[in-house]
């Protein structure tokens, strides 16, 4: 089967949208879940995404990833017509989905595009959808217009202040808690510390929150253990038992650490491959 990828776009510096030919995937996929891809049948890194969105009709997933390993890397220089190595899925649990009444979308970063499939269920299933979406600069801000037409409510800040308000998602997020009748469902996804921050200001005001922990997977099937959460004192596969998690009990600062066992290892791929020894006798290096 070709993975195809049949429109490109970019939505900031190094954030990359696809639509990839994957009519099993397109048909079958549900919110919340993700995908394992790879830029290389041969010898790619594989790695998982969060299907951003499909097109059943057409055969399409939607793939966003921010360009910071080598393999995202290499997937950004694809163009329309190019193809993946491979696409499988979907995997990881569904995000539960029901009328629950008022449901608050807090998105940050890259986190913005995966909430939007949640977000876009959750008002299919009629419930009144508030959005705050965050981002660094007006600039690293993505899908916008996506959030506008399905949002009730959509509130934006930065950090510099450039776009919306100047502000953290914590500071809106508090005040829609604090209305009445409050929140009947929160889901935040983002930076973990922008989570864990989040779901502070909700436990204040007991409102349920979900977050998806997709950040930390690495194999994406459960063998590999990389993705180890504590969630309620217990140890979860985010990839297997997750992606979606209680906010409210899951141990953010033991994630951090975890995380950042990785960022040596992601950063010295990423250069390796950016620049490059050539391999046929020309003793010179090669820049892509």
């Amino acid at each position: 089967m070709s993975f195809k990828i049949l429109s490109k776009r970019q939505l900031s510096e190094n954030v990359f949208q696809v639509d990839v030919q994957a009519p099993l995937v397109a048909r079958a996929r549900k919110a919340g879940q993700f995908v394992i891809v790879s830029p290389d049948p041969d010898a790619g890194e594989r790695i998982p995404l969060t299907i951003a969105g499909a097109n059943s009709a057409q055969g399409t997933i939607r793939l966003i990833f921010q360009r910071v390993g080598k393999a995202t890397a290499q997937m950004a220089e694809l163009n329309e017509g190019d193809a993946l190595g491979y696409v499988a899925g979907p995997l990881g649990r569904p995000t539960h989905i029901e009328n629950f009444g008022t449901a608050v979308c807090v998105g940050g970063g890259i986190g913005i595009a995966p909430l939007l499939p949640i977000a876009a269920a959750l008002k299919e299933a009629g419930n009144t959808v508030v959005s705050i979406l965050g981002a660094r600069t007006k600039e690293l801000l993505i899908l916008e217009e996506e959030f506008r037409t399905l949002s009730d409510e959509l509130i934006i800040v930065t950090d510099d202040g450039s776009y919306g308000r100047k502000a953290v998602v914590t500071e809106p997020l508090e005040t829609v808690c604090r209305r009445s009748p409050k929140p009947n469902l929160a889901i935040a996804i983002g930076p973990t510390i922008m989570m864990k921050f989040c779901c502070e200001t909700t436990k204040k005001f007991e409102v349920p929150t979900q977050v998806s922990l997709n950040t930390i997977m690495v194999d994406g099937t459960g063998m590999c253990g990389g993705c180890r959460v504590e969630v309620g004192g217990k140890t979860k596969f985010v990839c297997v038992d997750g992606p979606e998690f209680d906010g409210h009990q899951v141990n953010f600062d033991l994630m951090m650490k975890r995380m950042s066992a990785y960022k040596a290892l992601e950063q010295k791929a990423y250069e390796a491959f950016r620049e490059h020894v050539c391999k046929i006798g020309l003793h010179h290096k090669t820049t892509i």
